[in-house]
């Protein structure tokens, strides 16, 4: 039980209360940017990501049952999605910024379906609307970064 409470609040990022999704993206992308400092690895960012995002949903099932749904101690979702808009995109600190605003419009807003995600069973609902928003902040930054930075 313990090791979920810790996987799910990101090393317990989500025990800091209000403003914990935003202080976990935001890590995720300090994390991001030591760990890909030369901004080309994007397999083992591939493989991690999945990995996040497996655990997340482990970790979302076992915590639910002693939280609630979704509760907002539960970041590690956050993680996974900020990695998801973080994937193929070269490692500097403005796209990761850039990154990070786009996460988080979606995340907090929920457009384009993403708020219907939350409604499916368990760790399934805590983790697809964040994943969900992690793609279309990916696909933003994309077209933002080959059509209007290049």
């Amino acid at each position: 039980m313990l090791f979920h409470k810790i996987t799910s609040t990101s090393l317990g990022i989500g025990y800091i209360g209000k403003g914990a999704g935003t202080a976990a993206a935001a890590v995720t992308c300090l994390v991001w940017y030591v760990a890909h400092p030369d901004g080309h690895n994007f397999i083992p960012a591939l493989i991690a990501t999945v990995l996040i995002t497996i655990l997340g949903i482990w970790s979302g099932n076992v915590v639910e049952a002693i939280w609630g749904k979704d509760h907002n101690r539960v970041v590690i979702d956050e993680v996974a999605g900020m990695c998801i808009t973080l994937l193929w995109v070269p490692v500097t600190p403005l796209n990761i910024l850039l990154g990070l605003i786009l996460f988080r419009f979606f995340d907090i807003l929920k457009p384009l379906f993403i708020r219907r995600l939350e409604d499916l069973p368990g760790g399934w609902g805590v983790m697809f609307d964040d994943i969900l928003a992690g793609v279309y902040a990916n696909i933003v930054l994309q077209v933002i970064l080959r059509f209007i930075i290049h």
